[in-house]
């Protein structure tokens, strides 16, 4: 007779559906920026070129940044976590400021590309990485936690 065994398969972590989200959100931006490069250059060549890679970067990059802190401050506790969210927020608005005011002057860079292709990145980003953590089958509870035993009544229902 044979003997049967049993292995559970394991049990993602908590932080299952924000890794996730992380990669399907940079594959989302990978293909956006190959594919927004492609059309840029063709409509408006070289400079098309970079716009739409400057763009794939600002945009997706600011996104990216904000599953990343938190997937990094997932196992803090939650007032830490919420400043230190907040401060990235704070510094990504700062850098997005800043990398822009420095490229407005610049004419190597076509305008047009660049800002489609940020407001696709927005799209497609926040898409993917939505569909990643929709897409994960993380538990509610934990298994194996203490059930109650008796009722919150106290009673026999």
């Amino acid at each position: 007779m044979a003997t049967v065994t049993f292995t559970p398969a394991s049990i993602p972590d908590q932080t299952a559906a924000l890794k996730a989200a992380v990669r399907y959100g940079v594959l989302g931006l990978l293909a956006l920026a190959a594919v927004g490069s492609i059309v840029a250059a063709l409509v408006a060549g070289t400079p098309g070129l970079y716009g739409a890679l400057l763009g794939a970067a600002v945009g997706g990059g600011f996104i990216l940044f904000t599953a990343l802190g938190v997937l990094f401050t997932a196992k803090l506790p939650a007032v830490t976590a919420g400043a230190v969210l907040l401060g990235t927020w704070l510094l990504k608005m700062i850098f997005a400021i800043t990398v822009l005011a420095i490229l407005k002057p610049l004419d190597f860079y076509d305008d047009t590309a660049l800002a489609l292709v940020i407001v696709f990145s927005l799209v497609i980003v926040l898409g993917a990485e939505t569909y990643g953590v929709l897409k994960t089958k993380v538990p509610y509870v934990e298994p194996g936690a203490a059930e109650v035993a008796d009722p919150p009544g106290g009673g026999n229902t």
